[in-house]
């Protein structure tokens, strides 16, 4: 899985650091998504590709090292069976800020189907 840094994400990182922003990482504010597109992730993308249906569910939130944080989500397949390739963690339920983007092999799934994602 190539896994990308956004700078939306960066610049978050920046303004919790200089209390420009509250909104933190958190249990209450992190959330991770899924997609369905095609495509590679770059530096500044914004949004997954093609954005999955399912709503963004919110991530446990850890701090498995002094210099390490980690968000953890299962997400569950609904409506429609779907390949996933993409996955992001944000800091909204919607629209909101990318800070991490993950691209990989299509996972097809059925309905119910689940996966667990694993952000650090």
């Amino acid at each position: 899985m190539a896994t990308i840094y956004t700078q939306a994400g960066e610049e978050k990182v920046v303004d919790l650091i200089d209390g420009v922003s509250a909104v933190h990482l958190d249990a209450t504010n992190a959330k991770i998504g899924w997609g369905t597109g095609a495509g590679t992730h770059t530096k500044a993308s914004t949004t997954l590709f093609t954005e999955a249906s399912e709503a963004r569910v919110a991530a446990t939130v850890t701090q498995p090292a002094a210099d390490k944080n980690q968000w953890v989500a299962t997400m569950t397949c609904a409506g429609a069976g779907k390949t996933i390739t993409n996955a992001g963690l944000f800091d909204a339920a919607t629209a909101g800020n990318l800070v991490v983007a993950g691209d990989f092999t299509g996972i097809a799934l059925a309905v119910g189907d689940k996966i667990e994602f694993t952000i650090s």
